[in-house]
């Protein structure tokens, strides 16, 4: 296994702990009988701002992982994994692992200044497969 592909199994791996961290305290403060249904109704009750964080972090790190993946993929199936490539599929892993508390804690500046370093990784790559 390339090292990028094992950033990107950690990185789904990471992404099953962000759903835990937010899905337990959701099922805590909403009940289970709401988030095991269709959720057709409105919440019952708001979610903590924690708690929203977490979901709002959780979703964040689906919409990058998409990015992610597929430049982990083009660079795997080019062949073109570089010591630069491997450097940023670490950094974006580093960077999202450091989001979620970044989110969680309402870490402002840091956490777009986190999101962007994550972000830029990815686009290394990309950039990195093309060269």
């Amino acid at each position: 296994m390339t090292p990028e592909l094992l950033a990107l199994t950690l990185a789904a791996l990471l992404q099953t702990v962000q759903l835990v961290l937010y899905a337990t305290p959701a099922n805590l403060e909403v009940g289970v009988r709401y988030t095991s249904s269709s959720r057709d109704a409105p919440l019952p009750t708001p979610l903590s701002q924690t708690t929203a964080r977490l979901q709002r972090a959780m979703n964040n790190h689906f919409e990058g992982l998409i990015l992610f993946t597929i430049a982990v993929l083009v660079v795997t199936l080019a062949n073109q994994s570089t010591p630069t490539t491997q450097f940023a599929a670490y950094t974006y892993l580093a960077a999202r692992i450091l989001y979620i508390p970044a989110y969680a804690l309402g870490l402002n500046p840091w956490r777009s200044a986190i999101w962007g370093v994550g972000f830029f990784a990815t686009l290394t790559m990309l950039i990195a497969a093309l060269i």
